[in-house]
Order: structure tokens, then C-alpha cells, then sequence
């Protein structure tokens, strides 16, 4: 074992046993990093979910070969950085002979953010001997823990002593709340100033209650591919009704986000079952998006023969959002040249996004599914006019297919469910992975630069690591086909759908706040009881 001082420390690299239950191949045979400090245990990174993945291959018939990770080294380069590497195998654990004598590296300063450098030559990269473990500062180490560790409300600060004049100026007042990796965040605080006479000069206490909009898992059970939506002052949520075996598209409105999933909230029919019209089956994924200024529904559905295909729906100017006869007929998404989407493919979970330079749809195309020559789902991206926003303006570009092995995991291969974000002029793309309704589903990211090219793939950055797991929130499995809301506060939302046991295969929707990390960037698992409840703070007020 080797030895360090107390400003150091040992990072640990491995790959974890195969748990055909509960921790697959795909999962199992990646990298994943722990950290030992002088005579205490290993503590893993990430949870101890894998954190760099191998690449699948792509077959000359166009299908996904899926790859992975043996006994992973880690060392320092001679540039200073740190490298990360590990012998390329099949997911079921055969010899990859296509590289051998290659081994597949990793570059990294902080052991956050990795540079795959692909298959490299072990003998002119690797240094003699590379061990699983190396020796590091502190410092750098515990910041990378501090990262791959879950994020937790730690405190709340709110001033001592304030000097005001009016009730207007202490609603002013907010609280900062604190948490785990040094991130800070304002928060509005409900106070209690009916004690203080503001017409009276002198000191009062005001005391006032901090509040989180949380909501309960399971929300809604049995619905899938939730979306959350305001609009002309009223909230409404639609979904993928699988309580109603799909035959139609389901609206509900309410006054407030909670509402929308009280007790026996009334659901109206807005696409019924319809075979003249060539609506009969696979009623999926439906998304709001106001494009151009109108309201629309983006969704997939099929006539007779299986086969979704991505379509949309728009408003009437005076139409009822809860009654059919308020929304035109759904046409079919078609490519420039008016031709449709797919013909021997399936298309569906189509997203809609503004950029800088364009405005763009995103979604997920698929070829010979449940065949030998499955392609496995892949997320496209399209320009278009946002005047005709159901025919595409440019020709389609390949954004991301199921590589890694989180998203191929047991044969799923599956990129799906895309919906986007933009903060700090970053915009930020989720997506699914693995088994759309079993514990695998994972969330992926994508971010580009707002003002970038996105039809450009130099523009995106995809990461190598889920950035939402069962591994994220306790009691949540699967979580994935994710949509994004602002609430009445103005707090970034996501909604998503998970399943409520490791073995369950009910979809059941979801909802939490999405954090800011130190650097700004998004974090997705922060659950309920790891962030701020209800909380009651108290101030001097010396009314001026």
C-alpha cells in the first residue's frame, strides 16, 4: 500500500463486480474513483456509480457494438496532468482484439472535467508500471469529492439588524441560503410585520418563514415524459398516459403547480383516439412550445400500423386549451423538401429551441427497432422558420447516438427525451439513456455556447458521466425524459419520471428544484431533504 502525508491523499481507480440485478455490465465495466486518506476508508466518488465510460463501436450495418472498461490505471503525465486509462473490452466482459497493444485514456487537471483522448498507444503514453491508485494533494482531491459528492442545504444567513422604512422595503429582505460545495443562492422570506409600526421610529423583531416548493414521489402515477406548463395565468401538465393505454392526449389545468396533481385533478381530452384521422396508438411525449408567438404541441403519434412520427399541433387564436376543438389538426413534421421526417424509421420526442443565430428542433430517430439491425435511438437537430415551424429548413444533423455504456446498458441504446435550458448564455441539453421505464434510465447533457453554430457538432460538449442516476435520490429509480419550468418564484424546475422500486416498472412522475453549483453550472439531484424546507429566521427592524 502506498504511503502519504497528511497534505495528501490516494485516489483509487477500479471497475465494480457485475450485479445482473441491480448493477449491469454497461455500468459495472467503466471507471470509477474512490479516495483514501491515511488510514480510513475508501470513499467513492459519484456515489460509487461509474464515472468514465468506453465508447460502443459502430458496425458496417450501422448498429451499435457496446464497449467497455478493464483494469483502469491511473498516473501522472508527463505535461503535469493527471491520465486515467484502462483496457478496451466487450460489455459482456470478451477480449476486444480490434485494440490490442491500445489502451483507451483519459486527461484530466482536477479529476472533474475528462478529456477522452480515444485508443491510444499503451507503450509510447503510458508510463512503465501505471498503478490503480495514485498519490495527489489534498486539496485537489477533496475539491473533486466536494463535486462528486451529493450538494445539501448547510445554512441560512439573514441580517442581524436592518433599517427600513416602509413593509414594501422588509418584503425587500431576502436570506441567503448556503450549501455543501460553497454555492450560494437569495430566497424570498414570507415575514410577519403586523407587530411593527412603521409610522413609529423605534426597534421591533420581525420574524418570517423561508419556504421550498417540494413535491412528493410518487406525484403522478402511471404517467411518463411530464411536462409542466404556464401560460395566460393558469398552470397545465401533460404527459404520456400510460393509465390510458395511449389513445389520446390528456390536459390538465389548475391555478397552481401543486394543484395540477391534487386528488382527482380533472383530466380533459384534447386528441382523442381517432382512426379516420390516422390517430390510433403511441399518443407520446406531447411538449408545449411557443414558437413564433403561437402555442403549440409537439408530440408523436401513429395511425393503424405502429410506427410514432413526430408531430404538431397548433392553438386556435381563441381556442380553449382544454377542449379539442381549441387546437387545429396536427400536421406531420416533414425536411425541407416536404418529404417526411422518416419513412422506414421511427421519429418522436421532438423538442423545440431558440438560439442566437437560429431556431432549432431536436428529437430522436430510430431505424429497424426490435430488429438485428436496430440502430438504437439517436438525437437529430434541424433549423427552421419559425413561421412554418413543421417543416425543417435545413437537412438533419446527427447530434449524439447511445455510446457509452449507461446508454446502451442491456442492449437499451437509447438517446431520447431531449429538452433544453438556457442559463448564463450556456445552453444546457438533456437527454435519456438506457431502459425508458426500468432503473437504467439515466439523464445525459449536452451544452453548446448560445451564440454558437449548433448545427456545427464542434459546438456541443457531451458528457461522459449521467448526470442523473438511481444512484442520485434515494427511493427514485430510473429517473429520465426530463422537461423544464420556472415556478412562481422564479426557480428553475425539472420534471421527469422514475419508478418507485429497483424491480417496478410503473412510470411515476417527479418534480424538484434544479441547483447552481459554485461555477454555475446545473445540478439535478439534490432531493428534498438535502435542500432548504421550511424554515423560520428572525431580525431586529429599526424603523427609520
Amino acid at each position: 500500500m502506498k504511503q502519504c502525508d497528511t497534505d495528501q491523499v490516494i485516489i483509487h481507480v477500479y471497475v465494480r463486480p457485475i450485479d445482473v440485478q441491480s448493477y449491469p455490465a454497461g455500468l459495472a465495466h467503466s471507471v470509477h474513483i474512490a479516495c483514501e486518506t491515511e488510514g480510513a476508508e475508501w470513499k467513492p466518488f459519484n456515489k460509487n456509480y461509474g464515472i468514465l465510460f468506453a465508447e460502443g463501436l459502430i458496425a458496417g450495418n450501422n448498429t451499435i457494438i457496446p464497449m467497455g472498461v478493464r483494469n483502469p490505471r491511473i498516473f501522472r503525465m508527463d505535461d503535469g496532468l493527471i491520465g486515467i486509462c484502462g483496457e478496451r473490452i466487450h460489455e459482456n466482459g470478451e477480449e476486444d482484439e480490434t485494440s490490442r497493444g491500445q489502451v483507451l485514456l483519459w486527461k484530466t487537471l482536477d479529476l472533474i472535467h475528462f478529456e477522452s483522448k480515444g485508443l491510444v498507444d499503451g507503450k509510447a503514453v503510458i508510463p512503465d508500471n501505471p498503478s490503480d491508485c495514485l498519490i495527489l494533494e489534498r486539496r485537489l482531491a477533496e475539491e473533486a469529492m466536494l463535486y462528486w459528492s451529493p450538494i445539501v442545504h448547510t445554512g441560512t444567513v439573514v441580517p442581524g439588524t436592518v433599517h427600513i422604512r416602509s413593509a414594501q422595503e422588509l418584503k425587500e429582505v431576502p436570506a441567503i441560503l448556503e450549501y455543501s460545495d460553497g454555492s450560494v443562492r437569495q430566497k424570498r422570506i414570507c415575514w410577519e410585520s403586523e407587530s411593527i409600526c412603521f409610522n413609529q421610529p423605534g426597534a421591533y423583531v420581525a420574524r418570517g418563514t423561508i419556504e421550498q416548493q417540494h413535491f412528493r414521489f410518487p406525484l403522478a402515477e402511471g404517467y411518463g415524459d411530464p411536462v409542466v406548463f404556464p401560460w395566460e395565468g393558469k398552470w397545465y401538465y401533460i404527459s404520456t398516459n400510460d393509465n390510458l393505454n395511449d389513445i389520446g392526449l390528456y390536459l390538465r389545468e389548475a391555478l397552481t403547480v401543486e394543484a395540477l396533481f391534487a386528488k382527482g385533478a380533472e383530466e380533459h381530452l384534447i386528441l382523442p383516439f381517432s382512426p379516420e384521422r390516422g390517430f390510433e396508438q403511441t399518443f407520446w411525449a406531447p411538449e408545449f412550445h411557443v414558437i413564433g408567438g403561437e402555442l403549440y404541441i409537439l408530440f408523436a403519434v401513429s395511425g393503424h400500423a405502429w410506427g410514432p412520427q413526430c408531430h404538431m399541433m397548433k392553438k386556435k387564436p381563441d381556442g380553449r386549451m382544454t377542449e379539442a376543438d381549441g387546437w387545429e389538426r396536427p400536421v406531420r413534421v416533414v425536411r425541407k423538401d416536404g418529404k417526411p421526417l422518416a419513412t422506414d424509421a421511427i421519429t418522436l420526442d421532438m423538442t423545440f429551441l431558440r438560439a442566437e443565430k437560429d431556431s432549432y428542433v431536436i428529437w430522436s430517430y430510430r431505424e429497424h427497432i426490435g430488429t438485428s439491425l436496430d440502430s438504437g435511438s439517436m438525437l437529430y437537430i434541424a433549423t427552421i422558420d419559425e413561421r412554418k415551424p413543421w417543416q425543417l429548413t435545413s437537412d438533419p444533423v446527427l447530434l449524439t447516438r447511445p455510446l457509452y455504456g449507461w446508454e446502451n446498458v442491456e442492449g437499451t441504446i437509447n438517446n431520447e427525451g431531449p429538452n433544453a435550458f438556457i442559463n448564463d448564455g450556456t445552453i444546457y441539453l438533456t437527454y435519456s439513456g438506457g431502459s425508458a421505464n426500468r432503473y437504467t434510465y439515466a439523464l445525459g447533457l449536452l451544452t453548446a455556447n448560445v451564440e454558437s453554430d449548433l448545427m456545427d457538432l464542434r459546438s456541443w460538449t457531451k458528457s461522459i458521466t449521467p448526470v442523473l442516476t438511481f444512484y442520485s435520490v434515494d427511493g427514485e429509480y430510473g429517473p429520465g425524459h426530463n422537461s423544464f419550468f420556472t415556478n412562481e418564484e422564479g426557480e428553475l424546475m425539472i420534471a421527469y419520471h422514475a419508478e418507485k422500486g429497483l424491480n417496478e416498472t410503473l412510470r411515476c412522475d417527479g418534480i424538484r428544484r434544479v441547483h447552481f453549483r459554485r461555477d454555475r453550472t446545473p445540478y439535478f439531484g439534490m432531493s428534498s431533504g438535502e435542500d432548504l424546507g421550511k424554515e423560520t429566521v428572525s431580525v431586529t427592524v429599526i424603523v427609520e
